[in-house]
């Protein structure tokens, strides 16, 4: 799940030895019990996925660093989330046909903004505007609705089917089932194409797919490129103690500060996570040059060694961290030993 704000909050290279598990199950339709073939199953933001046979049978592989939640996605159903697929194996999912009485709400509706620019608002603020999102593109625009709230200066977008983008830069191609999305807006002129932007919010399940140029050293270069720096490696570094090996440096109204002063580290007996307790709100720089802030609206979090996080929501970053779209992120198995 990914969430973004101006006030934003969305989420590895070690040496462990991981033992692969395999999960088994079948997928079947909740009504006529029939086996549904080509269902995507697939752990959230990763590369690892397959699909259903002609019997709706599955087999999945992960090791330790998967920690996301299992997705069981089918076009016309609901989509099914499994967090604690660690405890099954050899399951059955029952699948229910999504109701569609909300079919193309409002697409022609005048609602104050053309297609056209909401189409351009939504691709700077989905993708990014860094090189990275600039290398993006939308292969299925058409299934994407937009619709803008005048009254309210809000831009929300919907889709049935899984948004597919092309990374170029990443080499990844990017399946997005968009849960929500919401551009808020302080100030807005259409006229002349002027919109000041107050937040950004979207979340959904990834499942990202290595395109055939994926192993070039170009590739390999521009991804260690986004991954230095953003919240993943930060929070791989949280967990490793390690933000001063890492080029990170904290800073408190202004001055650096020890960070173990702010951050409060704990292991959590018998499980991968240690808890994290912010002491208050922190600036992060990065090779004293690109600078962040962290705000943490719970009592505490959990970070994992793979720089996965939750609870996802109340952890906001703002400025370069918080800028990130989804052309600058990686999928949570990036840079692991499988």
């Amino acid at each position: 799940m990914v969430k973004i704000s101006k006030l934003v909050y969305i989420s590895f290279f070690l040496p462990l030895i991981c033992i692969s598990q395999t999960l088994t199950g079948r997928v079947i339709d909740k009504v006529t019990k029939q086996p549904l073939e080509t269902v995507a199953v697939y752990f959230d933001n990763t590369t690892v996925g397959t699909t259903t046979d002609e019997k709706g049978e599955f087999s999945i592989s992960y090791t330790e660093a998967i920690q996301s939640t299992l997705v069981i996605s089918y076009l016309g159903y609901e989509k099914v989330l499994i967090p604690d697929f660690r405890t099954q194996n050899n399951i059955t999912i029952e699948m229910v046909e999504a109701n569609n009485e909300l079919d193309e709400v409002l697409i022609a509706y005048d609602d104050g903004l053309t297609r056209k620019q909401k189409l351009r608002l939504f691709r700077k603020e989905f993708l990014g505007s860094s090189r990275f999102g600039k290398s993006c593109k939308i292969l299925n625009e058409s299934d994407i609705i937009l619709n803008y709230n005048k009254q309210e200066k809000v831009l929300y977008a919907s889709a049935k089917v899984p948004i597919i983008v092309k990374n170029k830069a990443l080499q990844y191609e990017v399946n997005f089932d968009l849960k929500d999305f919401a551009i808020e807006f302080r100030y807005v002129d259409a006229s002349v194409n002027e919109f000041v932007l107050k937040t950004v919010a979207f979340q959904g399940t990834t499942f990202y797919k290595n395109l055939k140029n994926a192993d070039r050293k170009k590739t390999l270069k521009n991804r260690a490129k986004a991954y230095k720096g953003s919240i993943q490696h930060f929070m791989r570094s949280l967990y490793n103690e390690n933000l001063k090996d890492e080029n990170y440096s904290i800073y408190y109204r202004g001055f650096k500060v020890d960070e173990w002063t702010y951050f409060k580290i704990e292991k959590v007996k018998d499980s991968p996570y240690k808890k994290v307790v912010l002491i208050d709100k922190v600036s992060i720089l990065y090779d004293k040059k690109f600078q962040s802030s962290l705000r943490v609206l719970v009592p505490e979090f959990f970070v994992n060694s793979y720089g996965y996080y939750l609870p996802i929501l109340g952890i906001y970053f703002s400025g370069d961290m918080g800028n990130q779209r989804l052309g600058d992120m990686l999928p949570f198995d990036y840079d692991l030993n499988d």
